[in-house]
């Protein structure tokens, strides 16, 4: 654990994009929309609630932790609110992000809609120079590593969710504000930059017991490489779910959730390692939890499968 903070406080001093590389991953992130596109916020007709847990890199000490609480409600005509918890550990450095989302939905007519969406929230993080690094360097008493830091950050993000019963494309700009992560003697460290999500997905019915659902999305950052997931979904009699995943030269994977209520879902998603690091580390792993309450209506729309 300690050489591990010490190599990823390296990489973060070292390699001014490595911190906007390492938001977190999702495996299932079609499940988890709202996290990263407030438009997606009250789009369902009822009260959404999920909980995600993914362990990146398995056996790494200080690998990737995350955490989510995600929500999301219809609050009027046309409007949507959400909230979105994150806590996210990287080696010594650990974020608690607390954001509200708000969507506003034009009906382009018969079952096509645009919502639109806004978020804003801040991030609380420490940084573990003291605590966590100090005890491994060869001078312990280096100016540089005499205390822990402890920083908040304001930002906003907005995005747009194109959709009907059918299908859907969305793009999202979560962090619009930058915010430098380590300063110290006027060097700053780990500057964070915008990302951007551009993701689509498609539901065809291949009989009346079995959908076939394939989803991407696109990540990059303005001033690093992007990248691509593919992942395709069949589901069986409306209860079961299963599918495969891949995350352009990082991982294939594989996916599986149950709807044990009308209300109530489970599922887990496996990564298996494919680039570099899988010298080191063989898999990731993720558990989601999704929870429906609905609303009674006079009318209702068909039914959406993402």
């Amino acid at each position: 654990m300690k050489k591990l903070c010490l190599a990823a406080l390296m990489l973060f001093a070292l390699v001014p994009d490595f911190w906007a590389q390492q938001d977190p991953h999702y495996t299932q992130y079609m499940y988890n929309m709202n996290v990263i596109n407030p438009a997606y916020a009250g789009s369902k007709e009822n009260l959404s609630f999920g909980l995600l847990y993914r362990k990146q890199w398995v056996n790494i000490d200080g690998a990737p932790e995350t955490f989510t609480f995600s929500g999301s409600t219809p609050a009027g005509k046309n409007v949507g609110i959400g909230l979105s918890l994150i806590s996210d550990r990287i080696g010594p450095v650990n974020e608690q992000n607390a954001y509200a989302d708000f969507s506003y939905t034009l009906n382009l007519g018969g079952e096509h809609r645009l919502a639109l969406g806004l978020k804003a929230g801040a991030t609380f993080q420490r940084v573990g120079l003291f605590s966590d690094i100090a005890q491994t360097l060869p001078v312990p008493t280096d100016d540089a590593f005499s205390e822990d830091t402890n920083n908040v950050y304001l930002n906003i993000g907005s995005g747009f969710f194109y959709y009907t019963n059918k299908y859907y494309v969305a793009f999202s700009v979560p962090n619009i504000l930058k915010a430098n992560h380590l300063d110290f003697n006027g060097v700053k460290y780990g500057t964070e930059t915008q990302h951007f999500f551009l993701t689509g997905g498609y539901v065809f019915d291949l009989n009346p017991n079995l959908k076939f659902k394939p989803f991407t999305m696109i990540k990059g950052a303005f001033n690093s490489p992007t990248t691509f997931d593919v992942n395709t979904n069949f589901l069986f009699n409306e209860r079961f779910e299963l599918g495969a995943s891949y995350r352009m030269d990082e991982s294939v994977g594989a996916m599986v959730n149950f709807a044990i209520t009308p209300s109530l879902r489970i599922g887990y998603a496996y990564d298996h390692i494919i680039s570099d690091l899988n010298t080191a580390t063989t898999s990731s792993h993720e558990i989601i939890m999704l929870f429906d309450l609905n609303f009674p209506k006079k009318i209702s729309r068909s039914p959406r499968y993402f």
